[in-house]
């Protein structure tokens, strides 16, 4: 059994000290890089690692015995109430789990299914610790295991999220939901759906979207199309690709729609996807009654 030690002392400046001492990692506030090769082979210690961003990675080359991860975002003002994590892609070598009051809560055994998303909740007391445990039995030589976290606040794209997987609401929103969907979105775009693919594998669909017209974005998900020939950069319009479950079965549609979602690790993930007409008749309605949370910008 591997043994717990006690890292409330811990800052970051140890940590920076460690990593001098070992030269086999990397730290800075968001991100970890290290090495289990830095560990004597013997050592039942776990290893104590310290974060202090809402998002980042955590690289282990050559895993051995055990790396504890605790995600404590440097914002006292703040809530993060949903801890969001994507495993490397072959993720093998390690099996990661959730401490939950001094107890580990199986996430991702070493032979799961590391393309998807998983979340959990974080509330309470406790600042949320990722526990990776290196499997003895693996070929050490492999590629590092890690993964991409992110910490969500208690805001409208945080309900959505399930308790293992990454997930949207299937439902239609409703008007309250659509007016608040323009305000605190990570992207809020009108365009027309080009397509729709689906992937079983990872039981959800990618709808492409174009002739967008950006409203606002987080990041760089959605680019500026190729502009065709007279067309002027003003009228020039956007592309990109927003991802939901497959169990929504979205398909194809005619005319324009208006979509919202939040953005996870580079990937924009549906919210809400009114037609953009019957928006509009909702917000006139809404900023007429004087009842729309925000402005949004019309023609």
């Amino acid at each position: 059994m591997l043994m717990m030690v006690d890292t409330m002392s811990l800052k970051p400046v140890f940590l920076a000290l460690l990593c001098l001492y070992w030269r086999q990692c990397v730290a800075d506030l968001c991100n970890w890089s290290g090495s289990g090769l830095a560990r004597e082979t013997h050592s039942r210690t776990v290893l104590q690692v310290r974060l202090r961003c809402t998002e980042g990675s955590v690289e282990w080359v050559y895993p051995n015995q055990a790396l504890r991860v605790v995600l404590e975002p440097n914002l006292s003002s703040s809530r993060h109430t949903t801890v969001c994590i994507k495993p490397f892609r072959n993720f093998r070598g390690a099996s990661v789990y959730i401490e939950r009051g001094g107890e580990l809560d199986l996430l991702l055994a070493d032979e799961g299914r590391p393309e998807q998303v998983f979340c959990f909740r974080a509330d309470g007391p406790q600042k949320p610790a990722i526990f990776l445990q290196a499997n003895l039995e693996s070929d050490i030589s492999r590629r590092p295991v890690g993964f991409r976290y992110e910490l969500l606040g208690n805001r409208s794209t945080a309900p959505n999220l399930g308790k293992s997987v990454l997930q949207a609401a299937c439902r239609p929103c409703n008007n309250t939901e659509q007016l608040l969907a323009i305000c605190t979105s990570d992207f809020v775009v009108r365009g027309s759906i080009r397509s729709v693919s689906h992937d079983k594998e990872r039981q959800t669909s990618l709808v492409e979207i174009s002739e967008g017209r950006m409203f606002r974005q987080r990041s760089g998900v959605f680019e500026r199309e190729t502009a065709t020939a007279g067309a002027t950069r003003s009228g020039s319009s956007w592309h990109g690709h927003i991802h939901t479950l497959l169990q929504c079965h979205v398909k194809p549609g005619g005319g324009e729609f208006l979509f919202t979602g939040s953005e996870h690790f580079g990937e924009a993930w549906l919210g809400c996807a009114p037609r953009y007409k019957d928006f509009l008749s909702l917000y006139h309605k809404a900023r007429k009654a004087r009842l729309n949370p925000c402005d949004f910008p019309l023609d």
